[in-house]
């Protein structure tokens, strides 16, 4: 994965990380969850997704399901992504030339106008399998057990996850409990830079670990035949190398405010993630209303709200609709910076990534499913779009420490006319396009 998929990918490997492994359980079908005859169940997917003037997914999935009549089930899944495209560097725009070392160790010259954001082109191919096993333990009680794989050119990652689901007294509510581990292996193209040093010095070569540990407690109520609550908190605990290897930070003349160099971002060591997530599902007459709200925080000093509603309804025996809209709020990091002043002794960690600061998006889609006369199975055809940007203005100079995040009026038009040119605060925004199509059927 060059520079790339660090943007991209990161999703990806969120999906299939410890806490993913607790989720997975999760995803299995419903029939999964109780006694029903004998069965299997194929479930197979193709996405494509798509940033406006950056990276592009094309990822096939499949998954095939064995029910067994004493309410036992095996899952095994299988991904494929293609990845291809650019990824922004970091690296502050400019009308000057600038110099970039490359992932792959070679020395790039790039000339760029403060209207364009510095990018990386990249392209990868990364696999992944996962094994889920579903064990009644009584009629009130069930065990499941989880486990990927995934590799791609600089990533590895290996984990398993375990979760029980009692059934309290009356069967209204139930309690869940899992937790996860995750091992993986960073292993950059062209080696690991040294964090804050000139991205043009030679890297070392080698594997860089990273582990994952998660927990997780939900509790769900049925509330009445129509409606049911649900909330489930999590945390995650990450230690070993979280920098990521090909983005930079433009370093500012402090006169000029134009960026005359650039290093390499460093982030802690450690991190730890917690969230809590509300849910709610009403059945109305005739349509079903989904609403989800989570709150997010780490000790990065990231915060975030995501507001999530679906609304599934039916149009006929034989298809439905499901309108979709999420909002989602994000407090920057508070090692994130918009540049580094030159000069000034260098900050312990700095990152100029945009997915660590104060990010806004909003997504709007719909799913379409529908069964095609004589199948038993069923297609769904879901498209969503999904606009991002981040808010606010570069420090101003007063507010600049020794090494901090440098700007003023002319480091802010450069960096807000990334986007529409003019200084509303408003930049590095991009449109995302989502298509999958799917189906699902027994045999």
């Amino acid at each position: 994965m060059q520079l790339s998929a660090a943007s991209t990918a990161a999703n990806v490997r969120q999906r299939l990380g410890a806490a993913a492994c607790l989720l997975l359980a999760g995803s299995l079908p419903a029939a999964a969850q109780a006694p029903a005859p004998p069965a299997w169940q194929l479930e197979a997917t193709g996405l494509l997704y798509g940033e406006q003037a950056r990276a592009r997914v094309v990822e096939p999935m499949g998954r095939v399901t064995r029910l067994y009549a004493n309410g036992r089930a095996l899952s095994l899944g299988l991904a494929v992504d293609a990845v291809t495209g650019a990824s922004p560097t970091g690296a502050l725009p400019s009308s000057q030339v600038q110099t970039t070392t490359g992932a792959s160790g070679r020395t790039t010259t790039t000339t760029t106008s403060s209207s364009i954001l510095p990018t990386h082109t990249f392209e990868d191919l990364r696999t992944a399998v996962d094994l889920g096993w579903v064990e009644p333990l009584g009629t009130m009680l069930s065990v499941t057990t989880s486990a990927h794989y995934s590799r791609e050119q600089d990533y590895a990652s290996l984990g398993g996850g375990l979760k029980s689901s009692v059934e309290l007294p009356g069967r209204r509510i139930t309690l869940t409990l899992g937790g996860g581990y995750n091992r993986d292996r960073v292993f950059p193209s062209g080696g690991t830079p040294m964090g804050l040093a000139p991205d043009s010095d030679p890297r070392a070569p080698g594997d860089n670990p990273k582990e994952v540990t998660t927990g997780l407690v939900g509790l769900s109520h049925v509330v009445s035949r129509r409606w049911l609550l649900g909330v489930t908190a999590s945390e995650s605990r990450e230690q070993g190398y979280l920098t990521d290897p090909y983005k930079v930070v433009s370093l500012v003349d402090p006169a000029t405010q134009l960026p005359v160099a650039q290093v390499t971002e460093k982030r802690p060591a450690t991190r730890t993630r917690d969230d809590v997530l509300g849910s709610s599902v009403y059945h109305l007459d005739h349509d079903i209303l989904y609403v989800n709200y989570r709150y997010y925080w780490d000790d990065w000093g990231v915060r975030s709200h995501t507001l999530d509603l679906k609304l599934r309804h039916v149009l006929g025996v034989a298809s439905w609709v499901q309108p979709h809209v999420r909002v989602y709020g994000q407090a920057p990091a508070w090692f994130f910076v918009y540049g580094l002043t030159h000069g000034p002794p260098l900050p312990e960690f700095a990152s100029a990534d945009e997915r660590l600061g104060p990010l806004r998006t909003t997504t709007f889609g719909g799913t379409y499913g529908f069964h095609v006369p004589g199948s038993r199975g069923e297609f769904t055809l879901r498209a969503e779009f999904l606009y991002q940007w981040l808010v606010g203005h570069p420090p101003q100079p007063d507010e600049t420490a020794s090494g901090g995040g440098g700007g003023d009026d002319n480091l802010r038009r450069a960096i807000a006319a990334g986007d529409n040119g003019t200084d509303d605060g408003r930049h590095l925004g991009t449109s995302i396009g989502t298509l999958l199509i799917g189906y699902t059927v027994p045999f």
